[in-house]
């Protein structure tokens, strides 16, 4: 379908369409990082069910990484939770400055809206803008629609295709926590504008990890509580 001929449709149907088919060419990163997790929930013992519920409830890569990470290296349910949320304190600034596009719609549009809030929508809407292309509420909603079909179907992928390799570490699976997280954080970096964020995030572990006789966990959840801190401080969405 054309621009002309999204153009042509009813304003909400439109932009919905406009959203799934412009977040595409993004999309083909989330599956790729999705299919990194999908082994790391294998090596957790989560099955594909189970590693497509988490997909759809939580829907946030870089938290389901990090909580999944934690729990096989022995962290409690609790922490490994504190930590994931840590990690996505972002998306608290994220939501925040949704509230123009939430303003006056129901309660199932609104939580539907933040569910499906993510960097690569979001930054998508603003840049659509940017261009002169309407680009709202329901442009959000598509293009967040495609990213969470896309990231179930490769998690559970990759949790089916590590849950039928008798070795997994023989072909270097292990590898995928790390292969997983870099590719996000690659995502994620959004220009200079995210530098201090990020550096006082790391500033915060490296020194909690030396200075204090702390779990990994508790300085991965003052790394993102700090980052998130400093990012509200100087106006970083």
């Amino acid at each position: 379908m054309t621009v002309q001929d999204i153009s042509s449709l009813p304003p909400a149907r439109g932009q919905l369409l406009a959203g799934l088919r412009d977040i595409l060419p993004l999309a083909i990163g989330v599956a790729v990082y999705g299919l990194a997790f999908g082994l790391l929930a294998a090596q957790a013992q989560m099955s594909g069910l189970q590693t497509g519920v988490m997909g759809t409830i939580v829907f946030a890569g870089s938290s389901q990484i990090i909580a999944v990470e934690r729990l096989v290296a022995g962290a409690g349910a609790g922490t490994a939770l504190l930590a994931g949320l840590a990690l996505n304190l972002r998306l608290l600034l994220i939501t925040a400055s949704l509230r123009d596009e939430l303003a006056g719609r129901p309660w199932w549009q609104i939580l539907l809206g933040v569910h499906l809030a993510t960097d690569e929508n979001w930054a998508l809407m603003h840049a659509m803008r940017a261009r002169g292309r309407p680009a709202g509420y329901w442009y959000l909603v598509g293009g967040g629609l495609a990213l969470v079909a896309i990231w179930v179907l490769a998690t559970v992928a990759g949790a089916g295709f590590a849950a039928a390799v008798p070795e997994p570490r023989a072909l270097g699976m292990d590898f995928a926590f790390t292969a997983a997280f870099i590719a996000i954080l690659r995502s994620l970096w959004s220009g200079n504008a995210m530098l201090l964020p990020w550096a006082g995030s790391v500033a915060i572990v490296l020194l909690a990890g030396l200075l204090a006789p702390l779990d990994p966990t508790w300085t991965l959840i003052l790394g993102g509580v700090s980052g998130a801190a400093v990012a509200g401080a100087f106006g970083h969405d």
